[in-house]
């Protein structure tokens, strides 16, 4: 694999950089659109670059709102036009982890060095021929070299991909459940269960288990977005009670009485993901866009009690809990079935990133971590998040050999436990 990126230059030729580049990477986190949605009418040069993370950094670089929705839509201007609209704010945000992907996807697939009005509209040209000749397939396997990536649809029916049923895997989504507000027409009608108390309700999320649970390549809930990831044991009886209400009047439910609800359904989750050999993965940490986030809520300490009550659950604990990172560092090392996905951590914070997994090195067994994870939805994006995660591993891991701490071989190990061999032991999808 080469990347034909100049800031690969200066890692140097070692057998490290060769084995980071040419181990396939397990990309565990996804929200890629299908194939039929990557169009040139739904996807210009615009949205290849810059419909990713790197829109919340735009606004909060001083960007308008509308001038960032504008970058997507064709009808509101010319590529010059609408990317000038933004173009002070990209100067003020171009060196962050998400301004580094977007640039590294401007070299590799347009020739770009420099993003500005003038080089944009001369690749639109590379961009059509891009997108004549080059499938999403092609462009995830080839120049991302990806093992294969495992994708939260937003849904809790599996739908396989007919571009490729086993590279695209999909999650099972938990989220309606975890929030306390069951969707009680789709268990219904993916089930045939109608869900009219908690014994049906709790019999149709069995039956959920059972028909999408053998497809399946784990479970997924990002509750912290709207819940605290703070848990417990719920009773029974409060919980019958409780969904009987939000059957006949779900909006008279308080947000703790959601909560509980929530919790009861995560407790039941966690035991059938266990009976079906599924990791649940759980958003902690940082929150996408920008302008809300409540710091009391995302923490991965919230979850020692769900830990500990489902010992025979494997739980993949995202996103490295950042900015809470030692503390999932110190789940990961406590906790037997508590593992750590760095999906979109290294876009987030680079140094950060960078630094946790020095530690993690040096305090959680090589086995409990996950490297790499796009969390994006066009495979532009995806390859650029990929080789930003290698290069970024790389140098870490040539940190520990320059600085004695590892060999050379030892690090080339380590590099392919994490890229690759963890995934395949955690998830039994692949092992099919």
């Amino acid at each position: 694999m080469n990347p034909k990126l100049s800031c690969w230059s200066s890692l140097g030729n070692s057998d490290l950089v060769h084995k980071v580049l040419e181990t396939p990477l397990c990309d565990t986190h996804e929200h890629l659109q299908r194939h039929t949605d990557f169009t040139p009418e739904k996807v210009d040069i615009l949205g290849a670059l810059f419909e990713n993370y790197v829109i919340a950094d735009l606004v909060v670089a001083g960007a308008s709102q509308k001038a960032v929705d504008d970058l997507f839509n064709p009808e509101a201007g010319s590529v010059a036009e609408r990317f000038r609209a933004v173009e002070e704010a990209w100067g003020h945000c171009w060196h962050t982890g998400y301004g580094e992907a977007v640039r590294l996807a401007a070299e590799h697939f347009y020739g770009l060095e420099e993003l500005t009005p003038e080089s944009l509209t001369d690749a639109q040209g590379a961009h059509a021929e891009l997108m004549r000749t080059r499938t999403r397939l092609q462009i995830l396997q080839e120049d991302a070299h990806l093992d294969h990536v495992q994708i939260d649809d937003f849904t809790m029916e599996i739908v396989p991909d007919e571009e490729d049923s086993n590279f695209y895997l999909y999650d099972i989504s938990l989220w309606d459940l975890v929030v306390g507000k069951p969707d009680k027409e789709a268990l219904g009608r993916l089930t045939g269960e109608e869900v009219t108390d908690l014994r049906s309700a709790e019999a149709a999320v069995a039956k959920l288990f059972e028909r999408f649970g053998p497809e399946a390549v784990a479970c997924k809930t990002q509750h912290a977005y709207a819940r605290t990831l703070a848990w417990q044991k719920r009773d029974r009886d409060d919980a019958a009670r409780l969904l009987d209400r939000y059957l006949k009047t779900p909006e008279e439910l308080t947000p703790e009485e959601h909560n509980l609800l929530g919790d009861w359904f995560l407790d039941v989750c966690s035991g059938l993901a266990s009976d079906h050999s599924l990791p649940i993965k759980i958003h902690t940490g940082y929150y996408a866009g920008h302008s809300r986030m409540p710091l009391d809520f995302i923490s991965c300490e919230h979850l020692c009690g769900l830990l500990a009550a489902h010992p025979g659950t494997d739980f993949v604990l995202m996103h490295n809990s950042y900015p809470y990172s030692m503390e999932l560092a110190a789940l990961a090392k406590h906790y037997p079935n508590a593992y750590v996905d760095m999906c979109w951590a290294w876009s987030i914070n680079l140094l950060d990133a960078s630094n946790f997994l020095r530690h993690a090195i040096h305090s959680v067994p090589a086995n409990k971590v996950f490297v790499f994870g796009a969390d994006t939805s066009w495979p532009i994006a995806s390859y650029a998040y990929a080789m930003q995660a290698r290069y970024w591993l790389t140098h870490t891991l040539q940190q520990e050999v320059n600085e004695g701490f590892l060999s050379e071989q030892e690090a080339m190990a380590y590099a392919e436990r994490v890229m690759y061999c963890n995934q395949h032991d955690c998830f039994a999808r692949l092992k099919r």
